[in-house]
């Protein structure tokens, strides 16, 4: 791992103080650009706290104090860069999000999971359709400004980063974990509609992480419990699966989430997932593709 990464995640960290919409700039435009205030930072820092820096943690505002209080002591004794908020409430996350910040030295990045908005993940808070729903929108202006209103919730409770759109294309009516989280069936309206609740969401100041690459709508496997084995060419994966994540990341996604799967085709090493495979994340993703780091 190289200064370039290190310098690109302390960035990131930037938009828990500013906006990208107060900024009038893209978060892909702010990276071409200096600050002073990261380099000042980064270059006080040990390498063992750049290499924290990468990594988030999953914390929760329901599995009570003993849990949170063992995230606190994380942030603090090992300086990471992140969180990632699970189940819970807005109101105490909101609360719990200020005295975790206080606790870093760094600002933290706080991330969640929310396709359809907070309610994917906190009670007593919108949930806007499935995204299923949304392939079905005609007008992708309505998709467009829904992504608007998901980062204005996001970060009226102190969030700069939605792990979201899903960008699979549902073409297995076997799979157990996609199906209703992607667009649908055809690869054009999955990158359309997706690329409309995308920009929505980076205009209003929310850093995204586009999911899961290489594609996980034709699998029977749920990949939280198992690994699924994609067995297609790469002829087929290239022109299908990977079609909506190159059309976003040509309209500037500001991340990629990666794919816990095996796929022969892209990394013939036996029963390795594509989350840790360097032909398909830095070949194809970031070679390829043209991912910024």
């Amino acid at each position: 791992m190289n200064q370039k990464h290190f310098y690109i995640f302390t960035i990131l960290l930037l938009s828990t103080i500013f906006s990208v919409q107060a900024q009038n700039k893209s978060y892909i435009q702010m990276l071409d650009e200096p600050n002073e205030w990261v380099d000042s930072v980064f270059h006080k820092m040990r390498r063992r706290h750049k290499i924290a820096q990468l990594f988030f943690v999953r914390a929760h505002t329901n599995l009570g104090k003993a849990y949170e209080d063992s995230v606190g002591m994380v942030i603090k004794k090992e300086r990471i860069g992140g969180l990632v908020f699970f189940q819970g409430g807005p109101g105490r996350q909101a609360i719990l999000t200020n005295k975790y910040q206080a606790l870093a030295r760094i600002p933290l990045l706080i991330a969640s999971d929310g396709e359809w908005g907070l309610g994917m993940r906190l009670d007593s808070t919108i949930s806007y359709p499935y995204q299923m729903a949304l392939g079905a929108v005609q007008d992708k202006e309505l998709i467009y400004k829904m992504g608007l209103e998901v980062a204005k919730d996001f970060k009226r409770i102190g969030m700069q980063m939605n792990l979201a759109p899903d960008v699979d294309v549902n073409n297995n009516p076997k799979n157990p974990i996609i199906n209703y989280r992607s667009f649908g069936e055809n690869k054009y309206n999955v990158a359309v509609k997706a690329a409309a609740y995308m920009k929505g969401m980076q205009d209003g100041g929310l850093l995204v992480s586009i999911k899961h690459f290489p594609g996980h709508g034709d699998t029977d496997v749920d990949s939280h419990y198992d690994l699924p084995q994609l067995n297609f060419t790469k002829a087929r994966l290239d022109s299908l699966e990977i079609y909506p994540f190159r059309e976003l990341i040509n309209n500037g996604a500001a991340g990629v989430m990666i794919a816990h799967m095996n796929i022969p085709a892209l990394d013939n090493t036996p029963n390795l997932p594509s989350t840790l495979s360097k032909p398909i994340v830095t070949g194809i993703l970031k070679a390829s593709l043209g991912l910024r780091d």
